[in-house]
């Protein structure tokens, strides 16, 4: 057996240290104790990577226009494509969508060039999406992209404030690093500031629901209430900072805590709880996520966070200071070699002659990008306007991930050349490309990515690459050589490539630029294999890297002075009324990453939350006639979904929430982004994720089913449909219009194609409008089918054990046929614990058995809770309702 090799994981921001151990079976996946990010802890998504190493799913080969082809008849079209559209309509004419799933050598080599060769800046990122107005605040408030602090912060603070972040669910590693610091200190507080009651809230000492929107209100009535009580550093704000009297004038509308109770909708003494637990506690961190930055106004709310630790001198120190928590592995990665339509590279300014200057001459190109490119929702915009004659897209699916999203797809469909290069083959991007390129996946990728507090860590491949998949730089490379700059993109690894990037990070800096890692730009092949964990900057050979920035309060502004920024509360782009009356927020549930093209095939992540939902509060699921577990289509302005309806009690009064991860490969009608406002941020570009004016009214269906197959089907044609991959069994949760005359017509040839030398079992109730079939092959469940005409159906997860077994005993057919198991302790119920795939039905009984009151005793008896810690709040829901059962 080989030993255990050192990674990353491609999930979150967090940027944990992985483990991967080959073995004869696959890989063991564990985290990396000597990793800083996460010391050994992984999430359910880390810990379950070694399910995604297999080939289901993946794309292997080149293809174009629908057909398999050589790697060079692939290359040589997307070079001639894109020469073509540059030669007749010029270098704006094209464009390359990148991800932050790409490793930092890609993300260099794609923005070299575009920006260098090509000519454009027209490259934008998916983390446009998520990060865009975080980059624009630190440019505004310290003149560069900076994080100043680091995650250690976190445990070392005395007040801990997440503002629009679900800490637990979405970065659920750094959630277990606050919670077992609170544990070790209890003085240690957490405020959270959140519209929805998450379990995040779970660990708080405060909980702030503000009203949708409403951030800048809230910190500008904390940064007045500073000032007027005495808290600024008067010596620190003179000395270091410039802009305080345009900032409070600013601010002066939220002088008064009741004036911000009223905008925000919190009650008056909560507000004033939280601002003077602010005041009176030096060691603050402030940290924020998707809540604050999805915004049409999230660049002033993330600067509103930050005049906070300005005005009081809270930055740059131990336990203090605002920290971004990005949502991908290497968006930090992508920033630093200018991925972004509105970046150079290395921190370099693009609108800056002398930074163009010097850039062109390091790469020695022949000509170099003047003006910002188009940013990622208006890229798309152009495209369907038909400016765009060429795209590249790498490592994302925009048809799902963009707001407007059937606008997008339209564009795509408009455009003369689409490229695609990913790891997996069906999605709903792939769909519209002419030109498929196989990309390497995690575990065969090499390189580096950068997490939320600058940590450079290596992601390394633990396996070759599958079928004719290549990595994302040779790609590139390869196209650039083909489009006639093969001397500055001939590179044979990813060392040559990294080693590029810290030389040039260090080119002109003389100490002008935070950003420096030229103290690495001379790693051997072995040096860069070994290359530990290291926070930037690294500015010469020897250095181990900085944890915090600004400490010593000199900014990167050219007088060395930090700015406030004069943020302004205003609504959002778009209000409700009386046609949409209701706000939609959308985000991440736990276990799901994206758009599941990697998640979804993965059984003990997709049990969780397995299908497409609405969330929404109780009293206004019953005004809008929508009724929990069945269907209801949600309306914007912009398209609509159908889902399943959920009031989970975390949702308040006129708002609902979707979360965005199924896709038209997983469900008939769920795109979130379809529904969300293409409004964005006039600073960032980001588009308005958190709020959009939406309808819930009731999807009207004659029944529900549930059909589990082994196979897939062809097409499904049903009202509604979404696919749940549950390992070898593929799981259909079904709703349909209009009750087949004969239940045994229509269900045969269905289940018959899924195994035609299946026999069957078949069940029928006239009164109760039920039927349930079972087909056998071998003594063996082929396929299962139950419909009913209300949506109570049979446990999923029981009906999914049976698929496992390779005979059914009788009680199993009986219990198939009733449509419930036989036997007591057959079905452990919805999964609650994905790491330790632990049922909500054993938790309860053996909470209720064993008289349990303590979480810990939970952990002691069934494991649940002990590793991710993501399940904990609802465990803990569980002790509160058998304690107040007995």
């Amino acid at each position: 057996m080989s030993a255990a090799l050192r990674t990353t994981c491609p999930y979150c921001g967090v940027g944990c240290g992985v483990l991967a151990k080959a073995t004869a079976a696959g890989c063991e996946i564990s985290g990396d104790p000597e990793h800083p990010a996460n010391r050994g802890r992984l999430c359910s998504k880390g810990a379950a990577l070694a399910a995604t190493l297999g080939a289901e799913g993946r794309l292997l080969h080149p293809v174009l226009d629908g057909q398999q082809v050589a790697w060079d008849t692939a290359l040589s079209a997307v070079a001639t494509g894109f020469t073509r559209a540059i030669s007749a309509h010029g270098p704006d004419s094209v464009a390359f969508y990148v991800s932050g799933q790409l490793l930092t050598e890609d993300y260099y080599v794609a923005n070299k060039l575009m920006k260098g060769f090509i000519g454009s800046a027209n490259i934008d990122t998916n983390s446009r999406l998520c990060m865009a107005s975080a980059v624009a605040a630190h440019s505004r408030a310290f003149g560069e992209d900076l994080v100043p602090g680091c995650y250690e912060d976190l445990e070392v603070a005395d007040l801990v404030v997440l503002v629009g972040s679900n800490t637990a669910w979405c970065h659920p590693v750094l959630f277990q690093r606050i919670a077992q610091a609170k544990e070790r200190r209890p003085a240690l507080k957490v405020v959270v500031v959140d519209p929805r009651r998450t379990p995040t809230s779970d660990n708080a000492d405060l909980h702030l629901p503000l009203r949708s929107g409403t951030d800048v209100w809230l910190f500008n009535g904390l940064l007045a209430f500073l000032h007027r009580n005495g808290y600024a550093d008067a010596p620190y704000v003179s000395s270091r900072t410039r802009g305080l009297d345009a900032a409070l004038a600013a601010a002066q509308s939220c002088d008064a805590a009741a004036a911000v109770a009223r905008a925000c909708g919190i009650d008056t003494e909560r507000i004033l709880e939280f601002y003077r637990l602010f005041a009176a506690t030096p060691r603050v961190v402030t940290a924020f996520s998707q809540g604050v930055n999805q915004s049409s106004s999230g660049t002033d709310k993330a600067n509103s966070i930050i005049n906070c630790h300005l005005l009081t001198g809270r930055l740059g120190q131990p336990g203090m200071g605002p920290l971004s928590l990005t949502g991908q592995p290497n968006a930090m990665g992508g920033r630093e070699v200018g991925g972004m339509s509105t970046m150079l590279a290395a921190h370099l300014q693009l609108s800056n002659p002398g930074h163009q200057q010097l850039v062109r001459e390091f790469w020695a190109s022949p000509r170099i990008a003047t003006r910002a490119g188009l940013k990622a929702v208006e890229l798309f915009k152009a495209m369907y306007e038909r400016r765009i004659k060429a795209v590249w897209i790498m490592a994302t699916n925009p048809v799902v991930s963009l707001p407007d999203a059937d606008r997008v797809r339209a564009a795509l469909a408009r455009c003369p050349l689409v490229v695609v290069s990913d790891c997996v083959a069906p999605t709903d991007t792939s769909e519209l490309a002419h030109v498929l390129l196989p990309a390497a996946a995690w575990g065969e990728k090499d390189g580096t990515v950068t997490n939320s507090e600058r940590c450079i860590s290596r992601q390394r491949a633990v396996r070759a690459a599958q079928g004719e998949a290549r990595p994302d730089w040779w790609i590139v490379s390869e196209v650039g050589k083909r489009m006639g700059f093969a001397p500055s993109f001939d590179y044979r690894t990813p060392c040559e490539i990294f080693c590029e990037h810290a030389r040039l990070s260090g080119a002109g800096n003389n100490d002008t630029r935070s950003f420096n890692i030229s103290g690495l730009a001379s790693l051997s092949a072995v040096q860069y294999e070994q290359l530990p964990p290291t926070q930037w900057p690294v500015p010469t050979p020897g250095h181990t890297g900085m944890a915090r920035l600004l400490g010593d309060g000199r900014f990167r502004h050219s007088d060395g002075k930090a700015r406030f920024v004069a943020t302004v509360a205003r609504a959002a782009i778009h209000e409700c009324d009386r046609e949409f009356p209701f706000v939609l927020n959308t985000g991440r549930v736990r276990d799901q990453w994206h758009s599941m093209t990697r998640t979804g095939y993965v059984p003990a992540l997709v049990e969780y939350l397995p299908e497409p939902f609405v969330d929404l509060h109780p009293q206004d699921a019953l005004l809008a006639g929508v009724r929990v577990g069945e269907l209801a289509r949600l309306t914007t302005s912009w398209g609509s979904m159908v889902v399943r309806v959920r009031t989970s009690g975390e949702i308040a009064r006129g708002t609902v929430f979707a979360p965005i991860h199924w896709s038209g490969m997983s469900a008939s009608e769920a795109r979130v982004g379809a529904l969300v406002s293409p409004a964005v941020d006039p600073i960032s570009g980001e588009p308005e994720f958190k709020h959009t004016p939406a309808r819930v009214e009731p999807f009207v269906v004659d029944w529900y089913g549930v059909l589990c197959t082994r196979r897939a089907l062809a097409t499904p044609d049903f009202a509604w449909w979404t696919l749940v991959r549950c390992g070898g069994t593929l799981r259909y949760e079904l709703a349909g219009r209009g009750t087949p005359a004969d239940w045994s017509a229509w269900a045969r040839p269905l289940l018959q194609a899924t195994d035609p030398h299946a026999d069957y079992l078949e069940y029928r109730d006239v009164g109760t409008g039920s039927y349930r079939s079972v087909f056998l092959c071998d003594d063996r469940l082929a396929a299962y089918l139950c419909v009913a005409r209300r949506a109570e159906l049979p446990p999923r997860r029981w009906l999914v054990s049976l698929f496992e077994k390779r005979s059914l005993a009788e009680l199993d057919r009986l219990g198939l046929l009733a449509g419930r198991p036989m036997s007591k302790g057959q079905d452990q119920g919805p999964l609650v614990c994905s790491c330790f795939g632990v049922g909500r039905n054993t938790l309860r009984e053996t909470i209720a058995r064993d008289h349990i009151t303590r979480l810990e005793e939970v952990g002691a008896r069934l494991q649940a809770g002990t590793n991710c810690g993501s399940c904990v709040a609802e465990i803990r829901a569980l002790l509160q309702a058998s304690a107040a059962s007995t």
